[in-house]
Protein backbone atom coordinates (compact mmCIF):
# COMPACT_ATOMS: atom_id res chain seq x y z
CA UNK A 1 0.00 0.00 0.00
CA UNK A 2 1.35 3.29 -1.04
CA UNK A 3 1.94 5.55 1.68
CA UNK A 4 3.05 9.24 1.49
CA UNK A 5 3.74 11.03 5.07
CA UNK A 6 3.95 14.68 5.45
CA UNK A 7 5.89 15.87 8.29
CA UNK A 8 7.33 19.67 9.86
CA UNK A 9 4.31 21.80 9.74
CA UNK A 10 3.56 24.26 12.86
CA UNK A 11 2.92 27.07 13.55
CA UNK A 12 5.52 30.71 12.69
CA UNK A 13 5.59 33.85 12.65
CA UNK A 14 5.79 36.07 9.36
CA UNK A 15 9.43 35.98 8.01
CA UNK A 16 10.27 32.56 9.63
CA UNK A 17 11.00 29.12 7.80
CA UNK A 18 9.89 25.49 7.99
CA UNK A 19 11.05 22.79 6.20
CA UNK A 20 8.73 20.16 5.01
CA UNK A 21 9.26 16.68 4.34
CA UNK A 22 7.49 13.58 3.04
CA UNK A 23 8.28 10.03 3.65
CA UNK A 24 7.02 7.00 0.89
CA UNK A 25 6.79 3.91 0.72
CA UNK A 26 4.92 0.61 -0.79
CA UNK A 27 5.59 2.65 -4.43
CA UNK A 28 5.02 -0.16 -7.01
CA UNK A 29 8.05 1.49 -8.53
CA UNK A 30 11.55 2.58 -7.08
CA UNK A 31 10.99 6.30 -5.65
CA UNK A 32 13.38 7.74 -8.26
CA UNK A 33 11.18 7.11 -11.08
CA UNK A 34 8.27 9.51 -9.80
CA UNK A 35 7.97 12.97 -10.21
CA UNK A 36 6.94 14.52 -6.44
CA UNK A 37 4.70 17.55 -6.34
CA UNK A 38 3.54 19.95 -3.12
CA UNK A 39 0.43 21.10 -3.13
CA UNK A 40 -1.61 23.43 -0.93
CA UNK A 41 -5.00 23.89 0.60
CA UNK A 42 -7.08 26.63 2.20
CA UNK A 43 -10.75 25.91 3.41
CA UNK A 44 -13.00 27.05 0.34
CA UNK A 45 -10.23 27.14 -2.36
CA UNK A 46 -9.36 24.66 -4.32
CA UNK A 47 -5.79 22.86 -4.03
CA UNK A 48 -3.14 24.56 -5.44
CA UNK A 49 0.08 23.49 -7.23
CA UNK A 50 3.14 24.75 -4.93
CA UNK A 51 6.47 23.01 -6.49
CA UNK A 52 7.45 19.58 -8.20
CA UNK A 53 10.91 17.75 -9.05
CA UNK A 54 11.65 15.60 -11.29
CA UNK A 55 12.54 11.62 -10.57
CA UNK A 56 16.33 12.30 -10.78
CA UNK A 57 16.30 15.97 -8.84
CA UNK A 58 17.31 17.55 -12.05
CA UNK A 59 14.45 19.58 -13.04
CA UNK A 60 12.22 21.46 -10.85
CA UNK A 61 9.09 23.78 -11.41
CA UNK A 62 7.58 26.18 -8.86
CA UNK A 63 4.95 28.31 -8.86
CA UNK A 64 4.92 32.17 -9.48
CA UNK A 65 4.12 32.86 -5.78
CA UNK A 66 6.70 30.98 -4.02
CA UNK A 67 9.54 31.43 -6.19
CA UNK A 68 13.10 32.93 -4.63
CA UNK A 69 11.27 31.51 -1.06
CA UNK A 70 10.54 28.01 -1.87
CA UNK A 71 12.73 24.97 -2.55
CA UNK A 72 11.81 21.73 -3.18
CA UNK A 73 14.49 19.07 -3.05
CA UNK A 74 15.24 15.17 -2.84
CA UNK A 75 17.08 12.56 -1.26
CA UNK A 76 16.11 8.97 -3.35
CA UNK A 77 18.39 7.39 -0.92
CA UNK A 78 15.64 7.96 1.79
CA UNK A 79 12.71 7.97 -0.31
CA UNK A 80 11.94 11.65 0.78
CA UNK A 81 11.12 14.64 -1.31
CA UNK A 82 11.21 18.42 1.43
CA UNK A 83 10.25 22.10 0.56
CA UNK A 84 12.23 24.38 2.41
CA UNK A 85 10.20 27.15 2.85
CA UNK A 86 11.41 30.60 4.32
CA UNK A 87 10.51 34.47 4.10
CA UNK A 88 6.79 32.57 5.04
CA UNK A 89 3.82 35.28 5.13
CA UNK A 90 0.42 34.66 6.56
CA UNK A 91 -0.73 33.87 2.59
CA UNK A 92 1.10 30.86 2.39
CA UNK A 93 -1.08 29.57 5.75
CA UNK A 94 -2.52 25.97 4.49
CA UNK A 95 -2.55 22.52 4.54
CA UNK A 96 0.43 21.13 2.42
CA UNK A 97 0.12 17.81 0.30
CA UNK A 98 2.93 15.83 -1.22
CA UNK A 99 1.71 13.75 -4.05
CA UNK A 100 3.55 11.40 -6.52
CA UNK A 101 3.19 10.57 -10.37
CA UNK A 102 5.07 9.20 -13.09
CA UNK A 103 6.26 10.49 -16.33
CA UNK A 104 6.99 14.25 -17.17
CA UNK A 105 7.30 17.33 -14.45
CA UNK A 106 3.57 19.06 -14.00
CA UNK A 107 1.93 21.28 -12.13
CA UNK A 108 -1.67 19.93 -12.97
CA UNK A 109 -3.22 18.28 -9.88
CA UNK A 110 -5.22 16.08 -11.56
CA UNK A 111 -1.74 13.62 -13.01
CA UNK A 112 -1.19 13.18 -9.14
CA UNK A 113 -2.59 9.70 -7.57
CA UNK A 114 -0.85 9.52 -4.55
CA UNK A 115 -1.23 11.64 -2.02
CA UNK A 116 -0.61 12.04 1.65
CA UNK A 117 -3.10 13.10 4.19
CA UNK A 118 -1.17 16.89 4.62
CA UNK A 119 0.35 18.98 7.56
CA UNK A 120 -0.84 22.19 8.43
CA UNK A 121 1.15 25.42 8.10
CA UNK A 122 0.21 28.44 9.62
CA UNK A 123 1.83 31.33 9.81
CA UNK A 124 1.13 34.73 11.86
CA UNK A 125 1.86 38.35 11.39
Amino acid sequence: QVQLVESGGGLVQAGGSLRLSCAASGLTFRFSLYVLGWFRQTPGKEREFVASISGSGGDTYSADSVKGRFTISRDNAKNTVYLQMNSLTPEDTAVYFCAAKMGALSYHRSEYYHWGQGTQVTVSS
